[in-house]
């Protein structure tokens, strides 16, 4: 069941609220890709503070403004199809998407995000690649391979 602004673990309570659903958003989505729930509530708060301290007004506003529909609105998907553990030790492709670029999952059947640029995308998998200590592959627009880097 996907966390929101009424039913969260209780080691996010101190947090601004910002941070708080910044936090619950990264854990949701974490816990999507197969994450242990224990795992991804301290990566998430990490990942929530770093973005705060480097977010601008108009992000932490609309971060603010998010719906609770919004925090769970991953679950629905994960609703449709199995939990994949075996994922977890599969690299991070960033791809050439219709709506940008994506970050895929190795074997996985659609992206876990779509990025508007390919720097964005590529920042996300190495974020995600270092903390399950794997490798992203990054492909050209064409689908090559243009680059692979190692985790951490």
């Amino acid at each position: 069941m996907p966390w929101d602004t009424e039913d969260y673990p209780s080691s996010l309570k101190n947090l601004e609220t910002p941070i708080r659903k910044k936090a619950i958003d990264i854990a949701n989505a974490m816990i999507d890709e197969g994450y242990d729930e224990n795992r991804a509530i301290p990566i998430a708060t990490e990942q929530a503070k770093e973005w705060y301290s480097n977010a601008d007004e108009k992000e932490i506003n609309s971060v603010k403004q998010m719906s609770d529909q919004a925090l769970r609105s991953r679950d629905e998907d994960r609703d449709k199809s199995e939990s994949r553990p075996e994922l977890l030790d599969k690299g991070q492709h960033v791809v050439s998407h219709k709506d940008g670029w994506a970050v895929k999952t190795e074997d996985a059947k659609k992206p876990s995000e779509v990025f508007d640029n390919k720097d964005e995308a590529v920042k996300r998998a190495k974020e995600i690649a270092d903390n399950k200590g794997t490798q992203v592959i990054i492909h050209k627009k064409d689908g090559s391979i243009q680059e692979k880097v190692s985790s951490k």
